[in-house]
Protein backbone atom coordinates (compact mmCIF):
# COMPACT_ATOMS: atom_id res chain seq x y z
CA UNK A 1 0.00 0.00 0.00
CA UNK A 2 1.61 3.18 -1.11
CA UNK A 3 2.49 5.90 1.82
CA UNK A 4 0.25 9.07 1.80
CA UNK A 5 1.91 11.87 0.58
CA UNK A 6 1.12 15.10 2.01
CA UNK A 7 0.47 18.33 -0.13
CA UNK A 8 2.98 21.11 0.48
CA UNK A 9 2.83 24.70 -0.69
CA UNK A 10 4.65 24.87 -3.71
CA UNK A 11 5.67 28.34 -6.09
CA UNK A 12 4.36 27.21 -9.30
CA UNK A 13 3.48 30.90 -10.85
CA UNK A 14 5.57 33.62 -10.92
CA UNK A 15 4.64 37.50 -10.50
CA UNK A 16 5.31 37.91 -14.06
CA UNK A 17 2.63 34.86 -15.00
CA UNK A 18 0.24 36.30 -12.76
CA UNK A 19 0.39 40.17 -13.77
CA UNK A 20 -0.09 39.19 -16.94
CA UNK A 21 -3.39 37.19 -16.06
CA UNK A 22 -5.18 39.61 -14.25
CA UNK A 23 -4.03 42.71 -16.23
CA UNK A 24 -5.06 41.14 -19.56
CA UNK A 25 -8.55 39.98 -18.21
CA UNK A 26 -9.02 43.68 -17.05
CA UNK A 27 -7.84 45.02 -20.72
CA UNK A 28 -10.39 42.30 -22.41
CA UNK A 29 -12.98 43.57 -20.67
CA UNK A 30 -12.62 47.24 -20.94
CA UNK A 31 -12.10 46.50 -24.74
CA UNK A 32 -15.38 45.29 -24.75
CA UNK A 33 -16.78 48.80 -22.73
CA UNK A 34 -14.82 51.18 -24.59
CA UNK A 35 -16.25 49.90 -27.88
CA UNK A 36 -19.58 49.26 -26.49
CA UNK A 37 -19.80 52.90 -25.44
CA UNK A 38 -17.73 54.09 -28.74
CA UNK A 39 -14.43 55.55 -26.47
CA UNK A 40 -12.95 54.71 -29.47
CA UNK A 41 -9.35 56.49 -28.39
CA UNK A 42 -9.63 54.67 -25.24
CA UNK A 43 -10.63 51.64 -27.27
CA UNK A 44 -7.10 52.04 -29.39
CA UNK A 45 -5.03 52.90 -26.42
CA UNK A 46 -6.26 49.39 -24.79
CA UNK A 47 -5.82 47.33 -27.67
CA UNK A 48 -2.45 48.44 -27.69
CA UNK A 49 -1.97 47.46 -24.25
CA UNK A 50 -3.26 43.83 -25.08
CA UNK A 51 -1.06 43.84 -28.00
CA UNK A 52 1.54 44.49 -25.54
CA UNK A 53 0.61 41.56 -23.39
CA UNK A 54 0.37 39.14 -26.07
CA UNK A 55 4.15 39.74 -27.75
CA UNK A 56 5.14 39.80 -23.72
CA UNK A 57 3.31 36.27 -23.19
CA UNK A 58 4.99 34.98 -26.17
CA UNK A 59 7.91 36.23 -25.60
CA UNK A 60 7.59 34.64 -21.70
CA UNK A 61 6.60 31.69 -23.35
CA UNK A 62 9.93 30.59 -24.19
CA UNK A 63 12.19 32.46 -22.04
CA UNK A 64 10.12 32.56 -18.79
CA UNK A 65 9.80 30.27 -15.98
CA UNK A 66 9.15 26.66 -16.74
CA UNK A 67 6.05 26.84 -15.38
CA UNK A 68 5.17 29.63 -17.99
CA UNK A 69 6.98 27.77 -20.87
CA UNK A 70 4.54 26.59 -24.20
CA UNK A 71 7.37 23.58 -24.26
CA UNK A 72 6.51 22.54 -20.73
CA UNK A 73 2.81 22.92 -20.74
CA UNK A 74 1.58 22.05 -24.01
CA UNK A 75 0.95 18.06 -24.38
CA UNK A 76 -0.59 16.65 -27.57
CA UNK A 77 -4.03 16.72 -28.06
CA UNK A 78 -4.93 13.03 -27.22
CA UNK A 79 -3.17 13.84 -23.69
CA UNK A 80 -5.12 16.53 -23.19
CA UNK A 81 -8.51 14.33 -24.08
CA UNK A 82 -7.74 11.73 -21.77
CA UNK A 83 -6.80 14.35 -18.82
CA UNK A 84 -9.92 15.84 -19.64
CA UNK A 85 -12.19 11.99 -18.98
CA UNK A 86 -10.57 11.96 -16.07
CA UNK A 87 -12.41 14.99 -14.94
CA UNK A 88 -14.64 13.88 -12.57
CA UNK A 89 -12.53 12.61 -10.52
CA UNK A 90 -11.66 13.89 -7.18
CA UNK A 91 -7.57 13.70 -6.66
CA UNK A 92 -4.50 15.61 -5.74
CA UNK A 93 -3.02 18.09 -7.63
CA UNK A 94 0.02 17.29 -9.35
CA UNK A 95 0.58 19.81 -11.92
CA UNK A 96 3.18 22.38 -11.24
CA UNK A 97 1.62 25.08 -13.77
CA UNK A 98 -0.85 24.48 -16.76
CA UNK A 99 -2.68 20.93 -17.01
CA UNK A 100 -2.51 19.41 -20.43
CA UNK A 101 -6.04 20.91 -21.41
CA UNK A 102 -5.23 24.10 -19.87
CA UNK A 103 -2.07 24.51 -21.81
CA UNK A 104 -4.37 24.28 -25.22
CA UNK A 105 -7.17 26.55 -23.66
CA UNK A 106 -3.98 29.40 -23.07
CA UNK A 107 -2.67 28.70 -26.32
CA UNK A 108 -6.09 28.98 -27.92
CA UNK A 109 -6.77 32.61 -25.91
CA UNK A 110 -3.69 33.89 -27.01
CA UNK A 111 -4.61 33.01 -30.78
CA UNK A 112 -8.01 34.27 -30.56
CA UNK A 113 -6.28 37.97 -29.02
CA UNK A 114 -3.75 38.20 -31.42
CA UNK A 115 -6.21 37.55 -34.06
CA UNK A 116 -8.13 40.36 -32.25
CA UNK A 117 -5.49 42.87 -32.29
CA UNK A 118 -4.38 42.19 -35.80
CA UNK A 119 -7.76 42.72 -37.11
CA UNK A 120 -8.03 45.68 -35.33
CA UNK A 121 -5.31 47.47 -36.96
CA UNK A 122 -7.29 47.40 -40.27
CA UNK A 123 -10.98 48.31 -38.80
CA UNK A 124 -12.81 51.50 -39.30
CA UNK A 125 -16.23 52.40 -37.58
CA UNK A 126 -17.56 54.17 -40.54
CA UNK A 127 -16.83 56.98 -39.11
CA UNK A 128 -13.62 59.40 -38.12
CA UNK A 129 -11.95 56.39 -36.43
CA UNK A 130 -9.98 53.49 -37.96
CA UNK A 131 -7.08 51.67 -37.64
CA UNK A 132 -3.68 52.73 -38.87
CA UNK A 133 -3.64 49.88 -41.69
CA UNK A 134 -6.94 50.34 -42.78
CA UNK A 135 -6.33 53.03 -45.41
CA UNK A 136 -3.53 50.50 -46.70
CA UNK A 137 -6.05 47.57 -47.02
CA UNK A 138 -8.91 50.37 -48.72
CA UNK A 139 -12.45 50.47 -47.66
CA UNK A 140 -13.33 47.67 -48.97
CA UNK A 141 -11.75 45.16 -46.83
CA UNK A 142 -11.31 47.61 -43.53
CA UNK A 143 -15.10 46.49 -43.52
CA UNK A 144 -14.58 42.92 -44.28
CA UNK A 145 -11.96 43.07 -41.69
CA UNK A 146 -14.03 44.59 -39.07
CA UNK A 147 -16.54 41.89 -39.67
CA UNK A 148 -13.99 40.10 -38.24
CA UNK A 149 -12.32 41.96 -35.37
CA UNK A 150 -16.38 41.86 -33.86
CA UNK A 151 -17.13 38.07 -34.54
CA UNK A 152 -13.24 37.09 -33.17
CA UNK A 153 -14.87 38.84 -30.08
CA UNK A 154 -17.44 36.90 -29.89
CA UNK A 155 -15.20 33.51 -30.02
CA UNK A 156 -13.13 35.32 -27.15
CA UNK A 157 -16.45 36.32 -25.03
CA UNK A 158 -17.06 32.17 -25.56
CA UNK A 159 -13.11 31.05 -24.81
CA UNK A 160 -13.67 32.84 -21.77
CA UNK A 161 -16.86 31.64 -20.53
CA UNK A 162 -15.46 28.27 -20.87
CA UNK A 163 -12.50 29.38 -19.15
CA UNK A 164 -14.20 30.58 -15.98
CA UNK A 165 -16.40 27.07 -16.27
CA UNK A 166 -13.51 25.05 -16.48
CA UNK A 167 -11.92 26.60 -13.42
CA UNK A 168 -15.12 26.46 -11.41
CA UNK A 169 -15.58 22.34 -12.72
CA UNK A 170 -11.97 21.66 -10.95
CA UNK A 171 -13.05 23.60 -7.85
CA UNK A 172 -16.38 21.61 -7.75
CA UNK A 173 -15.24 17.89 -9.06
CA UNK A 174 -11.85 17.87 -8.06
CA UNK A 175 -10.92 20.35 -5.14
CA UNK A 176 -8.23 22.28 -7.00
CA UNK A 177 -8.83 26.22 -6.39
CA UNK A 178 -7.17 27.41 -9.72
CA UNK A 179 -7.77 30.62 -9.41
CA UNK A 180 -6.38 31.30 -5.49
CA UNK A 181 -3.24 29.86 -7.47
CA UNK A 182 -3.39 32.62 -10.26
CA UNK A 183 -3.41 34.64 -6.69
CA UNK A 184 -0.97 33.92 -4.24
CA UNK A 185 1.20 32.30 -7.06
CA UNK A 186 0.82 28.53 -4.75
CA UNK A 187 -0.18 25.17 -4.87
CA UNK A 188 -0.24 22.48 -2.45
CA UNK A 189 1.50 19.37 -4.30
CA UNK A 190 2.37 15.98 -3.36
CA UNK A 191 6.35 15.65 -2.27
CA UNK A 192 6.82 13.74 -5.32
CA UNK A 193 6.30 16.76 -7.60
CA UNK A 194 9.20 18.79 -8.36
CA UNK A 195 9.14 22.73 -8.18
CA UNK A 196 9.14 24.48 -11.23
CA UNK A 197 12.60 26.69 -11.87
CA UNK A 198 12.05 30.34 -11.72
CA UNK A 199 13.21 33.00 -13.36
CA UNK A 200 14.79 36.77 -12.72
CA UNK A 201 11.76 39.03 -12.61
CA UNK A 202 14.22 41.66 -13.54
CA UNK A 203 13.73 39.64 -17.56
CA UNK A 204 10.38 40.19 -17.25
CA UNK A 205 10.95 43.91 -17.57
CA UNK A 206 13.41 43.51 -19.89
CA UNK A 207 11.25 41.70 -22.31
CA UNK A 208 8.16 43.95 -21.02
CA UNK A 209 10.30 47.07 -22.76
CA UNK A 210 11.03 45.14 -25.87
CA UNK A 211 6.97 44.04 -25.96
CA UNK A 212 6.23 47.93 -25.46
CA UNK A 213 8.27 48.82 -28.02
CA UNK A 214 7.48 46.30 -30.59
CA UNK A 215 3.74 47.38 -29.93
CA UNK A 216 4.31 51.36 -30.51
CA UNK A 217 6.24 50.34 -33.35
CA UNK A 218 3.33 47.94 -35.24
CA UNK A 219 0.55 50.47 -33.84
CA UNK A 220 2.22 53.53 -35.46
CA UNK A 221 1.78 52.15 -38.46
CA UNK A 222 5.81 50.90 -39.13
Amino acid sequence: MPLLQTPRPVRVWDAPTRLFHWALALLVAFSFISAKQAWMEWHFLSGKAVLTLVLFRILWGVLGSDSARFARFLASPAAALRHLRHLGRREPDREPGHNAAGGWMVLGLLLLLAVQVSTGLFANDDGINEGPYAGWAGKDLSDRITVWHIRNFNLIALAVLLHVLAIAAYRVLKGHNLAAAMITGRKALPPSVAAPRMVSSWRALLLLAVSVAAAGWIAAGF
